[in-house]
């Protein structure tokens, strides 16, 4: 059994409600009546959390659960352009809260086509589950971790890993936090991604990494290809959308939900499923306006 967690803020309440449809539409009935959802927040009102307990049922979820969270005292946030600290919340989810023996962290800015559980059996105690990150995946070869290849060149060349999708056993997030923690603490100078630099950071000083198939984390590509060529530089793969991935990942400034994002093909299927959701919400009746702030 496993939950599947969300970090939403207000300013990510209806991108986090089309995550939750997806979700539903991924699993069969029965496996979204065993799984959990569970969101953690720094600034969602009462009635967002209604609005999303709500929609969770509507969409064959059983166990629902939101809590309010502090992000640990040491985050850096190192990039503010379009991310704001609860992006740390995704290391406070605590065995208590989830009550389910293994969790399956998801961004909120995906698109979920595909059954996220199914890498939770190649996931072993101890270890994290991640997809090795499309534009920065290699040490000491992108701008991620600053000046950590040339402090460590034993770790030069060694893969780096995107947090936007994540799967743990529950009894190992107590020590997963610790380590991230100690790497915020210790190695600050390295921290350029903010969470995600910390998580890469304590993965390369234990080496505790499941690699996960890319397919599981691809990310939209058509968005930056409008604006300029320089993804043709860091992608290998071929530059369209994958109709074989689990998730798509809408990394970046420019989101699906915003009216000037680029109508890539990624993008018009996300906001089928945007309209959908918003159905639901007006289904829900008078007690959940339809959010606000949608562009």
């Amino acid at each position: 059994m496993y939950a599947f967690g969300l970090c939403i803020d207000r300013h990510y309440l209806t991108p986090g409600l089309v995550t939750i449809t997806a979700l539903a539409d991924s699993l069969t009935p029965s496996a979204r009546r065993g799984a959990a959802l569970r969101i953690l927040t720094l600034d969602l009102t009462p009635a967002d959390a209604a609005l999303l307990a709500d929609l969770t049922r509507r969409a064959g979820f059983r166990s629902f659960d939101l809590d309010h969270r502090r992000p640990l005292r040491a985050s850096r946030m190192a990039d503010t352009a379009y991310i704001t600290v609860a992006t740390y919340l995704r290391f406070e989810f605590t065995a208590a809260f989830l009550r389910r023996p293994h969790l399956i962290y998801v961004d909120a800015d995906t698109l979920v086509r595909g059954d996220l559980s199914t890498p939770l059996g190649t996931v072993c105690p101890g270890e994290v589950g991640a997809v090795r990150d499309e534009f920065n995946p290699t040490v000491g070869v992108g701008p991620a971790l600053p000046g950590a290849a040339q402090r460590w060149p034993h770790h030069r060349g060694l893969p780096y890993y995107n947090a936007g999708l994540l799967w743990a056993h529950t009894r190992d997030l107590p020590g997963i936090r610790r380590g991230i923690e100690r790497a915020l603490l210790s190695q600050r100078q390295h921290i350029l991604h903010n969470d995600q630099d910390a998580l890469n950071l304590w993965l390369l000083r234990t080496g505790r990494v499941r690699p996960v198939d890319a397919a599981y984390n691809r990310f939209e590509v058509g968005r930056f290809l409008e604006r300029g060529n320089w993804v043709r530089r860091v992608v290998t793969r071929p530059l369209r959308s994958d109709p074989a991935a689990a998730l798509v990942h809408f990394v970046g400034p420019e989101k699906p939900w915003q009216s000037d994002c680029p109508g890539t093909e990624d993008v018009r299927e996300y906001r089928t499923v945007l309209r959908r959701t918003l159905r639901h919400v007006r289904a829900l009746g008078a007690a959940h306006p339809e959010p606000a702030g949608l562009t």
